[in-house]
């Protein structure tokens, strides 16, 4: 049996996919929706239940969990704290601190606590992440390359404890670096029509000392299209350190508007 951990995404529900009629399982689910209740083997946790999530788990024998999906900082004046949930919450708000990331890498310290192995969220499906290549009809010439470098060498330079998966460099030039609120509003904030002119980059790379077995750095179609309308003309990722989902779908539109999807 397995106990997957679901958050926010389209991951989860890919994993599920995967393995619904193939392998024992249980979710526990931490969507604000609750995206998952309508499966038998789900579980509706609040974060604060640590109690409860550890007991579901053990009663099934679930010696191994999965992460996947976001799981957003919550409001903790109105969790609700069962026992453990009481004596963890503590560790758990002083890591909210260095963002959602930091969140899960302290539930898994939790789970290693309890005896509770954390596995890779894609250890299901190796499909969804992408090798070393380049993936599209359009390759990257002189200047793209440049701007290529520009944006890991900024990534690798920044503090440890970064939010940052991602930067977009354009002309030689830092346009925009991660935040806290993700990708999406990092590209939004690039929408400028000037620069609707295909020449800038959206570099991807785990954080640094990131735990790999959760929140690589995610891209989708969305991606792809927030993208087009930020003006870029190429997304770089790390290989075999990222999730790729709607991988044909995500190819056939950057062909399509002549953009480049390279892994280094």
């Amino acid at each position: 049996m397995i106990g997957l951990i679901f958050g926010e995404t389209e991951l989860p529900k890919q994993i599920l996919k995967k393995i619904k009629n193939k392998k024992k399982y249980l979710i526990i689910d931490l969507t604000k929706n609750k995206n998952f209740k309508n499966d038998k083997n789900s579980h509706s946790v609040s974060l604060g239940q640590f109690g409860k999530i550890i007991r579901v788990l053990k009663e099934n024998k679930c010696k191994k969990v999965l992460f996947a999906g976001k799981v957003k900082k919550p409001k903790f004046s109105k969790l609700r704290l069962d026992f453990k949930g009481v004596y963890y919450m503590p560790r758990i708000i002083k890591s909210s601190k260095l963002g959602d990331a930091a969140i899960l890498k302290e539930i898994i310290n939790i789970f290693k606590r309890e005896k509770i192995t954390t596995i890779s969220s894609l250890y299901f499906n190796p499909e969804l992440t992408l090798s070393k290549g380049i993936y599209t009809k359009i390759k990257p010439n002189k200047d793209d390359k440049i701007n290529i470098n520009k944006a890991i060498n900024t990534l690798n330079r920044l503090n440890k404890y970064s939010f940052s998966q991602g930067t977009v460099v354009r002309d030689k030039k830092i346009i925009a670096i991660e935040g806290s609120k993700g990708t999406q509003t990092m590209l939004n904030k690039c929408k400028i029509k000037k620069f609707y002119n295909k020449e800038g980059v959206l570099v991807k790379f785990p954080k640094k000392k990131q735990d790999l077995r959760i929140d690589l750095p995610t891209v989708g179609l969305k991606t792809l299209v927030n993208c087009k309308f930020a003006g870029l003309k190429g997304i770089v990722l790390k290989s075999k350190q990222n999730v790729f989902l709607q991988k044909k779908k995500c190819i056939n539109f950057a062909n399509k508007n002549k953009m480049f999807i390279l892994v280094k």
